[in-house]
């Protein structure tokens, strides 16, 4: 039997929801299917759960990144240091605003951007710095909020893997001036659909994402700046509302299996297990590291198991942006980190059969196979 990356029914159980509010929404009286009353519902939901000032839902993760750097006023002229190692709207989203990407490296060990290799890139043209929490941990925050005011730039904080996450009390997305969460299917708190939303403790600023979302305005037709369509549904967010009160069980259950892959791992032969985190047991996915990856990656493929590279190549080397990065430049642990990294199947409804299954598979090729 398959033990597929990504599991074939992501919202298992759950269709019959999905139905009642596609019947709900499109049977009301007043036919709001985008920024109503569930999307304003959503929003408060989640600003009340994280203590934030202001919760503002947006067209999808990559969107909401792009707005708080507009929200920022960051472009043209500007630099944003970003991670070297990791998904492609942390540099794409900075080239968006018409402002440049400075790629960092990551520690070797957590493969999330290193603090001193943020602040040694740090310039007079560095408007923002976006520190990103990869897999199942977080930057460091209170290093990060220190450099951010110590050298007067901006902190974004890129949470979009991270919801759940909490480091010294603080929810993911609240140590910086913004954080952006991410609602893709795959995400631990992810919806059947593109969604993502941008957290605050500033009120101004806040207002200011919600105004570009929806094309510049605050009141319809006047258009106070330009801005973009990136509102959010209506389903979505009333789907997000009733999903979020699972959320808990699911993170739970996602840490309950990668504690017991950590435990089998442990002491295997040229294999690392991913380290503790800073993030209050919140794993969005779970990621060894090997020098046989693709060789590892193999033998699971054999024996019906899928796994997952994240990511193939550091941001610079992507074709896409590797004109933005300096010449001759390189990022040595974040190419290490794309040459050994493999995710191994960690989704809340994998049996613990299927769980075993995995970490026998990577203990017999670890042990036994040369």
């Amino acid at each position: 039997m398959q033990i597929p990356f990504f599991p074939p029914d992501l919202f298992e159980g759950d269709r019959k929801v999905m139905l009642d509010l596609i019947r709900e929404i499109g049977t009301a009286p007043e036919q709001k299917f985008i920024l109503g009353e569930h999307t304003r519902a959503f929003e408060d939901l989640l600003r009340a759960e994280l203590g934030a000032a202001d919760v503002v839902a947006c067209g999808s993760g990559t969107a909401a990144l792009g707005l708080v750097l507009r929200a920022m006023d960051v472009g043209t002229c500007d630099e944003v240091v970003v991670p070297a190692f990791g998904c492609a709207p942390l540099a794409s989203a900075v080239l968006e605003v018409g402002a440049q990407p400075v790629f960092a490296d990551v520690d070797p060990r957590t493969m999330v951007v290193d603090p001193g290799e943020v602040e040694a890139r740090i310039t007079h043209r560095t408007k923002a710095i976006m520190p990103a929490h990869m897999f199942s941990v977080m930057a460091d925050m209170p290093r990060f909020a220190g450099i951010a005011a110590a050298r007067g730039v901006r902190l974004l904080e890129d949470s979009a893997v991270a919801q759940g996450a909490v480091l010294d009390g603080t929810p993911a997305g609240l140590w910086g001036e913004a954080g952006v969460y991410s609602f893709v299917q795959v995400k631990s708190f992810g919806m059947p659909g593109e969604g993502g939303a941008v957290v605050t403790r500033d009120p101004e600023l806040g207002r200011r994402v919600r105004m570009l979302r929806n094309h510049g305005q605050r009141e319809r037709f006047v258009h106070e700046v330009v801005g973009v369509n990136s509102r959010f549904d209506e389903f979505q967010a009333a789907f997000q509302s009733y999903r979020y009160t699972g959320l808990a069980e699911r993170l739970e259950r996602r840490a309950r299996i990668a504690e017991h892959y950590t435990e089998r791992f442990a002491g295997l032969p040229g294999l690392e297990p991913p380290p503790p985190g800073r993030n209050g047991r919140c794993y969005y996915v779970y990621c060894v590291q090997s020098d046989r990856r693709d060789e590892l990656r193999g033998f699971l493929a054999e024996k019906g198991i899928g796994s997952h590279v994240y990511y193939p190549q550091p941001l610079p080397a992507q074709p896409a942006f590797a004109r933005h990065a300096p010449v001759g430049e390189r990022w040595p642990n974040a190419e290490r980190a794309c040459a050994r990294i493999l995710a191994l199947p960690i989704y809340p409804h994998l049996t613990d059969a299927e769980v075993e299954r995995v970490a026998d598979a990577v203990e017999e090729f670890s042990t036994h196979v040369r």
